[in-house]
């Protein structure tokens, strides 16, 4: 997988490409991660990327030739197949909320192009003409988008083959299976008092299996509800959230 990142702050991104999990997927060559300063495609002698908007009002607005510019030296560096055409993403509060369903579709991309934009917003017609995504992280506004897109690239990356060390890792997280992820524990057995679940230290796996799942229901059920409407789930996970709803509510007062 290749991911190129355009921004006006590449030492933001390098520092995170170099470290823990990006860092040694890149050093494997599991992916090739690459900044551009689109501020070397301003084509003007004071290397502005951005104007005043048309029709006035606050702020600066990126201009598309800077942005389409770097686009388009990317795209003529890439060395992948001609038939491959690349995810073009752009960062903004008003795109599509990202989720691990988005990650693992993304995933499954040979190229991926990351547009991280600053000041008020950008021009539409980089919206309208040369983005294929448009992605949001949440409901706020951060400075610009490098943050952002460092995230759902981290999100990504670890889902390639080799990137982490246990390949079963990826596959029981928390959006990954529709849930939140079940409880984890590691030693002591027990720690000031607080003894590990006895089911943990049975040597019995079916039964851990049975307990995770039960424990990845009722965190799902007690913290994001929600999830539940998506999720898929079987007739017996159902039992066990009718079970566990019994249990939780509220017992009424008879008296």
């Amino acid at each position: 997988m290749r991911i190129d990142v355009l921004t006006l702050f590449p030492e933001m991104c390098e520092g995170v490409f170099s470290t823990s999990i990006l860092g040694k997927a890149r050093e494997k060559n599991i992916v090739s991660l690459n900044t551009v300063n689109f501020r070397d495609f301003s084509g003007n002698k004071h290397n502005s990327v951005d104007d005043t908007p048309y029709g006035g009002g606050g702020g600066m607005v990126l201009k598309p030739d800077p942005i389409f510019a770097a686009v388009e030296h990317v795209l003529a560096g890439a060395s992948g197949s001609p038939e491959v055409k690349p995810r073009i993403i752009l960062m903004c509060p008003q795109g599509q909320t990202y989720t691990q369903s988005i990650a693992e579709e993304l995933a499954r991309e040979e190229h991926l192009i990351f547009i991280c934009g600053h000041y008020e917003g950008y021009d539409e017609r980089i919206r309208e003409h040369l983005v294929t995504d448009e992605l949001s992280i949440g409901d706020y506004v951060l400075t610009g988008g490098e943050l952002p897109a460092l995230t759902v690239i981290d999100s990504i990356v670890r889902l390639q083959p080799g990137a982490l060390g246990n390949e079963t890792s990826a596959v029981s997280d928390s959006f990954s299976t529709g849930l939140l992820e079940y409880p984890h524990y590691t030693r002591p057995a027990e720690f000031r008092g607080w003894k590990v679940p006895d089911i943990l230290v049975s040597g019995h796996h079916a039964n851990i299996e049975v307990w995770r799942r039960e424990q990845a229901l009722q965190r799902t059920l007690q913290r994001r509800p929600d999830l539940l409407d998506t999720a898929e789930l079987t007739p017996k996970d159902r039992k066990v959230l009718e079970r566990l709803k019994r249990e939780t509510q509220p017992e009424q007062n008879l008296t």
